[in-house]
Parts: structure tokens; sequence; C-alpha cells
């Protein structure tokens, strides 16, 4: 009973979202910054979501979802989400262990038998990509032989009973193979299909309508068709995996939107229990000493002085990225539709670094925009800096910048795009766009507001 009405209060949670918007100004820049990706980077199209104080703030496609003919893109088609699955999969281990239906420090071999060394690799091994079983799928694009359909057990078979790549717990290394075992561990312990087991557990509570298993289905004609490219040639649709082979490791299929509500059960830690969120978020250490970055299914770290949960997924035809910022309350979904480019996670963090924008940095990017101005003339303004910073600035120095940076002619964006604390300073990091090359500047400033260090570095 209190399971139910537990469903029953996500369910009413999910469905309370508050369609809350974005800042106009804010909105802007995000419009302008997906754009201005699309059209740098030729990807079809972009599908974006908000999250912001627990609640969906944006919601926005860009491009065109399908080509021949042109169908623009909208906020309610499905995207693959590729590696996305992995954290469900994670998700539905953690509610298994709730259930007391198995451990996480279980051996595989309790539920998959005759997997090499399965007395010794434990399901969190599993879940951390610290097994040592093989990745059926390190490559980024489709091979003849994922073409046609397989089984779990098959891909079992050929890299799951063979030797080792490590010692368990001792390497990380991503490993595709790790979510099919697990995939099945759910199969056998909760007794059901894993969808259904996802649907029932995760999906149907946390009003996520819309998912698709593209490990057994197309997507629809209402739907992002996936494309990819031979280099920089033209978009072509890719092909499709066969039936099996994308099975707990990257089956799902959704809308940017019922990806951000799953971001939002996380912040709000509605779905598991405290202490299961606390294991999927918790940063894996090897047996010697070295964190991994990485959690049961999700990235861990730290961005803009953050916690971040991250992690990314790709499939023939799609790219994707989810950051969620747990502490802050805020998300950032982006969905693509060609595969084996950046472009997803580029635009996330772009995103992100709007969103964490010191209110300040508008007029502290002119401050710093405008020294680099005057350092391509072998200039400086030496009011603005400390006694240490204008002896660092000699004659030399000054002419040696003039004469490298000057040559580059008006940078076509400076931005800041990194912030931290150091010594009583302030660290400001930022990138300087020319056509043909990209650089940085290190900005220290002391709590007066004098600059006491600027540096652009070799890159």
């Amino acid at each position: 009973m209190n399971r139910l009405i537990k469903a029953f209060a996500l369910i009413l949670l999910a469905s309370s979202i508050a369609a809350a918007e974005l800042p106009a100004d804010l909105r802007a820049k995000v419009d302008d910054l997906a754009q201005h990706t699309l059209a740098n980077t030729g990807v079809p199209s972009a599908s974006i979501a908000i999250v912001q104080d627990g609640e969906i703030t944006y919601l926005r496609a860009y491009g065109n979802a399908r080509l021949n003919p042109g169908t623009p893109a909208t906020p309610s088609m499905r995207y693959s989400v590729g590696s996305i699955s992995k954290q469900f999969t994670a998700a539905a281990i953690l509610l298994l262990a709730e259930d007391g239906k198995l451990s996480l420090d279980d051996p595989v071999s309790r539920f998959v038998p005759d997997l090499t060394r399965g007395n010794e690799v434990t399901i969190r091994e599993l879940l951390s990509h610290t097994s040592g079983y093989q990745d059926y799928w390190p490559q980024d694009y489709v091979m003849p032989s994922m073409l046609k359909p397989v089984t779990a057990d098959k891909i079992l078979d050929t890299w799951a009973r063979k030797p080792l790549d490590f010692d368990p717990g001792t390497q990380w290394q991503y490993s595709n193979t790790n979510f099919v075992i697990a995939g099945l561990i759910i199969e056998k312990a909760s007794g059901k299909p894993l969808l259904q087991f996802l649907s029932q557990r995760i999906f149907t509570p946390l009003g996520m309508k819309s998912i698709i298993n593209i490990d057994q289905e197309h997507l629809t004609d209402t739907d992002a068709i996936g494309y990819m490219r031979y280099g920089i040639g033209p978009l072509r649709p890719s092909p499709k995996e066969g039936k099996g082979w994308l099975f707990a490791a990257g089956e799902l299929a959704m809308p940017a939107e019922d990806l951000a509500k799953w971001d939002i059960s996380i912040m709000n830690q509605s779905l598991l229990k405290p202490a299961s969120y606390a294991q999927m978020e918790r940063e894996i250490v090897l047996k010697n000493g070295v964190g991994t970055r990485y959690g049961l299914g999700v990235g861990v770290r730290s961005e803009f002085g953050k916690r971040a949960i991250e992690h990314g997924g790709e499939v023939s035809g799609f790219t994707a990225e989810n950051i969620v910022f747990p502490d802050d309350k805020t998300a950032v979904v982006v969905l693509t539709n060609e595969d084996a480019v950046p472009a997803s996670g580029d635009l996330a963090k772009g995103i992100a670094t709007l969103l964490f924008r010191d209110p300040g940095a508008a007029r502290q990017e002119e401050q710093a925009k405008a020294i680099f101005a005057g350092l391509q003339q072998g200039k400086i303004d030496r009011s603005l800096f400390t006694d240490n910073c204008n002896a660092y600035f000699t004659e030399q120095a000054l002419k040696d910048l003039g004469d490298s940076l000057g040559p580059l002619g008006p940078p076509i964006e400076f931005t800041q795009t990194g912030k931290s604390e150091r010594g009583g300073m302030t660290f400001r990091l930022f990138e300087v766009h020319f056509p043909k090359k990209t650089l940085e500047v290190w900005e220290r400033i002391m709590p007066d507001g004098k600059i006491e260090q600027y540096q652009v570095p070799a890159k």
C-alpha cells in the first residue's frame, strides 16, 4: 500500500511541473547559441530542455528533424538518447536492491551463470565500468554484423565469456557489455522484461509518457530521423542497429521534456531512497585509490564549481547530453540527430555556462576584451594592474604580445568560460575565438578589483 501511495504522489508531482519561463534575455542567448551551433556544425536539429529551481523553464527545438522534405523539429519529437539509458538501468538495479531482491555487492554469477570470473565481479562493478568485461561496441559507427538481430546471451558469449581486460576494480574502462549483463540481472531478479520494469517503476510514476524502446521498435513518422555523414560530406540517413544490440545499454528514445522530468526526480530524490541516490552519485574509487569520476551509470564531476551528474549518449544517427546540477536544482538536456559529432555536449556546456554566468561577467568580459585589444597593439593601462602584474608586463613582454597577437586581428568571440577562487583572488578563464585559432586568457583579480595576473598562454 505504501508503494502505491508513493507512486500516486510521484504522478501528481510529475503532472504539476510548472510551465515557468526562462527570462527573456537568457532565452534569447540560448536561442542564439543553439542556432549558431547548428549553423556551424551542420547538425540537422537539436531539441533542448532546461530545468531551473526544479521546474522546466525552457522547451524548444531547432532545425529540421527530418530532411527531404524538411520537417521542422518540435519539442514533442522523440530522439534516441543512447547511453543516457544506462542511468535508468542503474536506477532499476537500485530499486531492486531497495526491494531486497539483490545487493550491489552480489557476484554477477548469482543471476547470470558462466561469465568469466562471474563469482568475483560484482553488480556494482558492472554499473561503474570497473568489471573488466570487454566492450562489445567501442566504435562510433554500425558494423555489418550489427545490422543483424542478436540476443543478449550471444553478446555475452562473445565478449563476457573471454578473459577479462583487467582485474575487477583495478581500472575504469567504459563497456556496454556491463549493462547488457545488468539488464539480464534486472529481468531475473524482478521476473519481468526490462522495459516493463522500467515503465512500471520509473517512467509511469514520473509521468514520462513518450518513451519508446528502439532496440525493438523504430521511431515513428512524427519523430526525428537519425543522420550521419562521411567526413564533411552531405548528411545521409544512418543505418539502424539490429534488434538486441542496444538492450539495457542504449535502447531508449524520448522527447527532451521526458528526460527533464527524470532530472527533476534526481534533484528532488523522489523516486529512490536518499541512500540509493548517494550510491548512484558517489564517485567509484579503484583499488589503487584513484578516482574514476564515475558513479553508477552516471559521470560524477565538478562543473563551474558545482556538483554535476552527467552522461552523454550516442547510437546510430543520434547524440545526446544530459547534465544535472542537483544542489542547484538545475539541468540541461540537449538531443541531436546526427552521430559522431560533439554538438550536443558543446551546446549543453554552453547553455550551462549561460545559466551560471556571473551577473558581472559581461562587464568583466568587456574589460578583459579591452585589455586584450590593447595587448594586440603592445599597450596596457597600468592603472588596472597590481605592482606584481605591472612588473610582469615588461617592454619585452608587451612587444612579444603585440607582435604575436596583433596579426590575428579582432576576435570574433571573447567569452568567459570559467571562474574559481584561490589565494584570496578570483580566477577567470576566457576563450578568445579567431577564424582559425582559439586562445585562452587567464586572469586573477584581487579583492579590490586590481588585476594580479593577465596571461595569454600558448595553445
